[in-house]
């Protein structure tokens, strides 16, 4: 009799849908799981921050408990199916221990080949009518592009719908890169004004959640009509009914469209066009003049600024953080689809190194020459910032970069802090959003075997980061200390910038 081990059910079921890489924390019985996937093929990373895994179980979108070691493979598939079938999302799976090291007959186990790829849906033809309709009377155009048009690699077609039909386009923070941030068509530093002013909006895999202000007045016109391209329809018509909806794969509908709309095209010289250029152009003054300030400690923009100025254009960003993140996406363009990863839809801080490392163990995997640089704020960087380890223990070339502004959303300085402590109890005396003045984060990267580095100047941001881009056998980590004051909302209030408004 060939027995069978849970631990191996479930890493040969993983193996059989596809499934290359698993990231966990081992223990009891998990130890033994992590040694079959390995076995069976699958490359295993150990990380070091353990999320609250049983709390995900509520919001998943499958969720199941197999209730015999015969059911595990089909559970297993069924979970990988439902991630990637529709609206991707997370799946769990909740396996008693004793189930793990519980042997069984091989030959009783219903194994389960690998799911089929996810069928792909077209619109209704009489919603694509509509929908070429409003765009052909539209005085005032837009184009919102989601992550899901990325998530559907769509960029192709969605390129050529932006550009036969000459409509102004906003990326979403992860729809950064499905077409280029530097493409003539787009108009993300003029983000306040095109929400508000446009009487048709087009919105391609992109949700009216608290990203989009939920498509509600002062963001967005009241008489706005949106044309809603969507893969859920749950999601059809949410917080704004959809003047036409589109059900159906982005890509797919995209073509749909294109297929009725090809013979028009929006005016260039149009006065929507014309408005929303000298916005862009009067953004772009204000944020170019903010960049190029030369006084210590530098600010968020000058930063920004420098560091663009080094990246490669196909790295992948990973970014988190309040104001980093918010002032980072007007300011670190991507120029290639899925290439930025951030806090998301929630907002959940942490999150970056986890995704860094995944996506630099692919990029090892692969033998990419792409580096993979994550952006973190100093607050976000203190949730995760034990997994250096793990960058440090699998040599992937990772760069962090943390805004160190001594706090979240802004701090105070080293001596500033020194006469708060004279003046008696820190918790009843420091502002809560205070963090330790010029903590030495690099630190934490040297102690593990990466490079750290300390920068105050521009001259030093440079160096040190071009010094971790030429090197590609480990990680680095840049702490740049920028004046505590440089919060986003000063900035704002001074020099009425919309761009931040225009990033999230």
């Amino acid at each position: 009799m060939d027995e069978v081990t849970g631990a191996q059910l479930i890493a040969e079921a993983l193996k059989s849908q596809n499934v290359e890489y698993m990231f966990g924390i081992v223990g009891v019985p998990i130890i033994e799981v992590a040694m079959a996937a390995q076995a069976a093929g699958i490359k295993y990373v150990g990380m070091r921050n353990e999320q609250a895994v049983e709390a995900c179980r509520l919001y998943s979108k499958f969720s199941a408990r197999p209730s015999s070691l015969e059911m595990i493979p089909a559970v297993v598939e069924k979970a990988v199916r439902s991630s990637i079938y529709g609206r991707p999302g997370a799946t769990y799976i909740d396996i008693a221990g004793d189930m793990v090291n519980a042997k069984i007959d091989r030959a009783s186990v219903r194994f389960v080949s690998c799911c089929p790829a996810p069928p792909v849906s077209q619109a209704d033809s009489r919603e694509i009518t509509q929908a070429v309709r409003l765009l052909r009377a539209a005085q005032r155009p837009l184009i919102i592009i989601g992550k899901g048009a990325a998530y559907a690699r769509a960029e192709k077609e969605v390129r050529e719908l932006v550009e036969v039909t000459g409509i102004p386009f906003l990326p979403t923070p992860m729809g950064k890169g499905v077409l280029s941030d530097d493409h003539p068509n787009c108009v993300a530093a003029a983000r306040s004004r095109a929400l508000l002013q446009a009487d048709v909006i087009v919105l391609l895999g992109a949700r009216l959640n608290w990203i989009l202000h939920f498509g509600f007045p002062p963001r967005f016109s009241p008489h706005v009509k949106i044309i809603q391209v969507d893969l859920c329809a749950e999601e059809l018509s949410n917080n704004v009914r959809a003047a036409s909806a589109l059900l159906g794969d982005i890509g797919a509908v995209v073509r749909q469209l294109l297929e009725t709309v090809r013979s028009w095209r929006f005016p260039s010289d149009s006065q929507w066009w014309l408005t929303l250029k000298e916005k862009m152009t009067a953004n772009a003054q204000i944020s170019k003049s903010l960049a190029l300030q030369s006084t210590l400690p530098m600010n968020y923009y000058t930063a920004f600024h420098h560091i663009s100025e080094l990246l490669p254009k196909d790295c992948i960003i990973v970014s988190e953080g309040a104001n980093t993140m918010d002032i980072g996406r007007t300011m670190l363009l991507n120029y290639l689809p899925r290439h930025r990863l951030d806090a998301g839809t929630f907002g959940t801080m942490g999150v970056g190194p986890g995704f860094a490392i995944a996506a630099a163990v692919l990029e090892q995997t692969q033998k990419s020459a792409q580096r993979v640089v994550c952006i973190e704020g100093d607050s976000a960087f203190g949730f995760s910032g034990m997994e250096v380890e793990t960058m440090c223990r699998y040599k992937l070339p990772i760069i962090i970069i943390v805004i160190n502004n001594n706090g979240i959303y802004s701090g105070v300085d080293p001596k500033t802090w020194k006469e708060m402590e004279k003046m008696g109890d820190m918790t009843t005396i420091a502002p809560p959003v205070t963090l330790l003045p010029e903590a030495q984060y690099e630190q934490v990267m040297s102690a593990f075997g990466g490079r750290g580095y300390l920068v105050r100047t521009v001259e030093e941001l440079r160096s040190a980061l071009q010094e971790s881009l030429d090197n590609t056998q480990m990680p680095s980590l840049l702490n740049v200390l920028i004046d505590p004051a440089s919060d986003l909302f000063n900035y704002l209030q001074a020099s009425r910038i919309s761009t931040y408004f225009g990033a999230i």
